[in-house]
Order: C-alpha cells, then sequence, then structure tokens
C-alpha cells in the first residue's frame, strides 16, 4: 500500500533525516527523554517483592523482552541497569546494538526489573510517546549514527549514553506520534504474523526433510525409486534388535560404528607444522555447530588444529551434529573426523544425521561423545549399490525442500525489509499516516 507524503516539508539541518514535515520540531535527546534514570517505582518496592530480571538473551530484536526471570529485589544488590513499565531499553554493546536489540519494558513484575549492565534505558518525557520514541530506536539512521559512536576494543565496544541525549531527534506534535505509533503497531503486527506463519512452515520444512532421511537410510527407497534405480523395492523386513532402528529390510546388515568409519581424531597438526598464511587464505573453518567461517586470527590462539582431508564426516564432540565436509579444511580438537571405510558417503552422512546421540553424551563440566562411545553406535548397511541409490534420491528430494526454504526464507527478508523502511518513513515524515489510523 502506498501512503501519501506530507503536503510541507522543512530542511532538518540532520543529513539522515534529511527533510521533514513543515510543522515538525527536531531536538536533541536530552531535550524529550531521561538517558538512564533510576527507576521510582522499583526503589519504592519493599525489599522482598519480586521483580523481573532481564538478561541481555532475554530482550528480542526489534522488540519484546522475555519475562521468565524474576528476582527478589533484596537478591539482587546494585551493579545492574534499573528500569520500570515504560521505558524503552537498547542494547548497547556490539553486536546486539547493531542487531536492533531493545524493546518498550511492559508487563513487568511489579512494574519493574533488574536488567543486565549492557543495556540503556530511555524514558520519555511528557512530550514524546514512549513507543514512538522505541520505533526511533530501530531505525537504520539511528543504529548507524550509534555504532559510528562506539567506543572500546573488538568485542567490548559499546555506545555511549552521550549518543543517546545528544541525538537529533525529530518530533512532530505529541497526538501526531500517539498517531504514528498506532499505525506502527498495527502494521508491525501485520507483517509480524506473516513472518511467524513462514518461520512455521519452514520448521515444518525441516521436520518433512529430517523425516524423509531417517525413513531412507533406514528402510530403503519408496518402491518407485527403487525402480528407478533399478532396484527390487523392500517388501520383507526384519527386527534390527536395535532401539533406535527398529526393523530394516532383509539382506541389511548391522554393524558397529567403528567397522564402517576410521576415525581420525589422531590427524591433529601442531601449529609449527602448518604454512598458516596458505591455510588462512584459502581453507574454511568448521567450528561445532557446523557452520563455516574463514580463518581469523583467533583461531589460532588454540593449542591443536585439526586439518581434515576430502570426504571426511565432520561430528561435533560436545554438540554432535554430523554434516559433510568437502576438500580440506581446519576444525578445532572439539570434533570427530570419521571417514567412510567403504560405501557412498552421502548415505552414511544421512544415517550420522538420523541418530540421536544425546544418551551418549557424558561428562559434568566438559560434557562430549567420546571416541568410544561414538564407536559402539550400532548402524544399518546397505550394499554398496543401495547407498549410492538412496544418495543419489535423498540428494534430488532434499534439494526440493531446501529450495521452498529458500524462497520462503527469501519471502521472510522481503518482509522485514519493508517492516524496516516503514518504520523510519514513519517516523521521519517520509509518509503521512495520519489518515491511516482515522
Amino acid at each position: 500500500m502506498r501512503y501519501p507524503a506530507y503536503p510541507e516539508y522543512k530542511e532538518s539541518g540532520v543529513q539522515w533525516l534529511g527533510q521533514v514535515p513543515g510543522h515538525w520540531e527536531v531536538k536533541r535527546g536530552r531535550f524529550a527523554m531521561r538517558v538512564n534514570p533510576p527507576a521510582p517505582i522499583l526503589r519504592n518496592l519493599e525489599e522482598d517483592q519480586e521483580i523481573s530480571f532481564v538478561p541481555m538473551d532475554a530482550v528480542n530484536e526489534n522488540g519484546g523482552i522475555r519475562l521468565d526471570q524474576t528476582r527478589v529485589k533484596a537478591e539482587v544488590g546494585g551493579g545492574y541497569t534499573e528500569f520500570q513499565d515504560g521505558d524503552v531499553v537498547i542494547a548497547k554493546i556490539t553486536p546486539c546494538f547493531e542487531n536492533s536489540k531493545g524493546s518498550i519494558a511492559t508487563g513487568l513484575v511489579n512494574s519493574a526489573a533488574y536488567g543486565t549492565t549492557e543495556l540503556h534505558v530511555l524514558r520519555a518525557s511528557q512530550a514524546l510517546d514512549y513507543r514512538f520514541l522505541f520505533y526511533l530506536t530501530i531505525t537504520d539512521g539511528y543504529r548507524k549514527l550509534g555504532e559510528s559512536e562506539m567506543y572500546g576494543a573488538g568485542g567490548q565496544k559499546r555506545v555511549p549514553p552521550e549518543f543517546c541525549k545528544d541525538f537529533l531527534t525529530p518530533l512532530p506534535p505529541l497526538p501526531e506520534q500517539t498517531a504514528i505509533a498506532d499505525f506502527l503497531d498495527r502494521e508491525m503486527g501485520r507483517i509480524d504474523r506473516l513472518v511467524a506463519k513462514k518461520r512455521q512452515l519452514i520448521a515444518l520444512l525441516k521436520e518433512q526433510r529430517t523425516a524423509l532421511i531417517s525413513r531412507t537410510v533406514t528402510r530403503g527407497l519408496p518402491a518407485d525409486a527403487a525402480l528407478e534405480f533399478g532396484l527390487e523395492p523392500h517388501t520383507r523386513f526384519k527386527n534390527s534388535g536395535i532401539e533406535w532402528l527398529g526393523q530394516v529390510p532383509e539382506g541389511w546388515v548391522v554393524i558397529p560404528l567403528r567397522y564402517a568409519f576410521l576415525n581420525q581424531d589422531y590427524r591433529r597438526i601442531p601449529l609449527a607444522g602448518i604454512d598458516r598464511a596458505d591455510m588462512e587464505k584459502n581453507y574454511p573453518y568448521y567450528g561445532a555447530s557446523g557452520v563455516i567461517d574463514y580463518v581469523e586470527d583467533y583461531i589460532f590462539d588454540e593449542a591443536l588444529i585439526l586439518v581434515a582431508e576430502d570426504g571426511a564426516n565432520l561430528l561435533s564432540r560436545s554438540t554432535p551434529l554430523a554434516f559433510l565436509a568437502t576438500g580440506k579444511y581446519w576444525v578445532n580438537n572439539h570434533a570427530h573426523i570419521l571417514k567412510p571405510l567403504s560405501g557412498d558417503i552421502g548415505y552414511w552422512v544421512g544415517v550420522l544425521q538420523t541418530f540421536d546421540y544425546t544418551p551418549l553424551i557424558t561428562g559434568a563440566a566438559q560434557p562430549k561423545l567420546t571416541a568410544d562411545r561414538l564407536g559402539s553406535i550400532m548402524l544399518p548397511k546397505p550394499s554398496a549399490a543401495e547407498q549410492t541409490a538412496i544418495a543419489t534420491y535423498l540428494d534430488r528430494e532434499t534439494a526440493k525442500i531446501d529450495k521452498l526454504m529458500e524462497k520462503v526464507e527469501a519471502a521472510i527478508a522481503r518482509l522485514q525489509e519493508y517492516r524496516t523502511a516503514l518504520i523510519t518513513a514513519a517516523v521521519t515524515g517520509k509518509i503521512d499516516v495520519r489518515e491511516a489510523v482515522a
């Protein structure tokens, strides 16, 4: 939907704002809000009364606070950020600030909270609608300017409170601020519901993908797919004797993982034996979550680095996640490196992705899946020809699901871009939404 512009504009004198409606004002934040003020509601509570407790991971991006933690006021003590219902809280540390972590505080236990010290608290004056203020803080202009004023080094950079106090804030008349906030509340609700539905669809597609892999690597190909690959469909099954497998096709065998893979954990190369410049430039790094990154300096602080060969399966020790790693790559010593002794690696990846490793993880201080326990896992093994057929089939069918997920993810990205653009346009006066909520 297209919204009209205001009938008259003037220069704001602020580069990121450009022109603003002729009747709007532009003031420094200190004249429209208080930054990091005390919370009178909290201070007036008795010491034995309960309040909300908000760590950084409870503050959402672009709004919302998870309020599942509470504390008795006397137990918290000093050193935390205090705030109350109606305040706007924003993360001040990188990368949380850049990621738009922040929210309106509402629904707090006894209307008060202590939170992480990495929050700035903004309390709107009577001339500023706190919802309008919140929407302003999640605009690209606010976040980019705040990022440019961060101080500190590396991962400890923070936005100073002076940024919030000196930020040149567009100020429509209060009734107009309320109308803009009402409009954005309504439109954000619509967009967020659409995004939630699409995320549900992605979750269903992931479940479908997992079920497809699990069913195929343990029960064989569907009848039509088996015939397509020149195989006889399975009609007879036998009890595997393994709880997680249940029945498997007749003709399949069940073997311990140690007889299916060569465990290459021994391939740990000391840093002294590595051409760092070559590896840093040319080879990816696999972390415990399976996410690929290219090597950065901090990785070389580790005592030992693994360099794996082509065609190895990678399995994290602490939070097992099996996936196929191709080519040469770096990986730290929190992973098992498995290479099939025979058969199709695509099939074996599917089997490793199907197994639930949770019951086998041991250790309190540093939980992990030991090599012995890993080697004892019983796995189904069809013939080499059937392994290849299963791997080819799964590559094709999972690619279809992956393509659908990519389309849904792209739709979510477009909705989020529209969300950001609409907020910025409304709070900077580039569109006139007063009639939209009349």
